[in-house]
């Protein structure tokens, strides 16, 4: 019996059972395309899933295929010309966490990080910095909010091919190879 227990205490206590699990109900990741050098329309991913496991490591899928410009046309040449889904479904964000400053957080109150992480996109690799708050909601809930957008470069990401397609399509002047990204994510233990 007392085997048994000390099984049992030993499972529940092991890492894996303490990682944060993303909430995609109640996050958010949105860009802001620029066409026409002045107008600015604001689009977003409708499913992100990700984790940060028991020694802070973040990991953040998006599902490229989730693109959501509220035109489907649009979202359809997006997927196809741009982020090229047959090729590259997903783009990942990594980065690791001092997890003593996040789990002291007591409930209500908010901390600032600088993180610096890696994404991974249309299949090339580029490191951002990007400033976030993150807030503990109650003792099993978190979000962490961009406090200002980060860019994300085409060039930087071999999307500019895709851009001057997807500007040929519908016949624009011009769209912005540089976007600003944000986002909101929660997390739930």
């Amino acid at each position: 019996m007392r085997t048994l227990l000390i099984l049992i205490v030993s499972l529940l206590t092991f890492p894996a059972f303490s990682a944060w699990q993303l909430d995609n109900d109640n996050s958010t990741l949105s860009f802001v395309s620029i066409k026409k050098n002045s107008v600015a329309e604001v689009h977003s991913f409708t499913k992100l899933t990700g984790a940060i496991n028991a020694q802070g490591l973040v990991n953040i899928d998006v599902d490229l295929t989730s693109v959501n410009t509220n035109i489907a046309i649009r979202d359809d040449r997006m997927k196809e010309h741009l982020f090229e889904t047959s090729l590259f479904s997903k783009a990942t964000f990594t980065t690791q966490l001092n997890l003593s400053i996040f789990e002291k957080l007591t409930v209500g109150s908010s901390q600032q990080m600088k993180l610096t992480g890696t994404i991974a996109l249309h299949g090339q690799r580029q490191d951002v910095v990007v400033n976030i708050l993150v807030v503990r909601l109650n003792i099993n809930t978190v979000i962490a909010s961009t406090q200002s957008p980060f860019i994300i470069k085409a060039e930087a990401f071999k999307l500019v091919a895709g851009i001057n397609k997807l500007q040929t399509l519908a016949g624009l002047p011009s769209i912005s190879q540089a976007v600003p990204v944000s986002f909101v994510v929660t997390f739930k233990q």
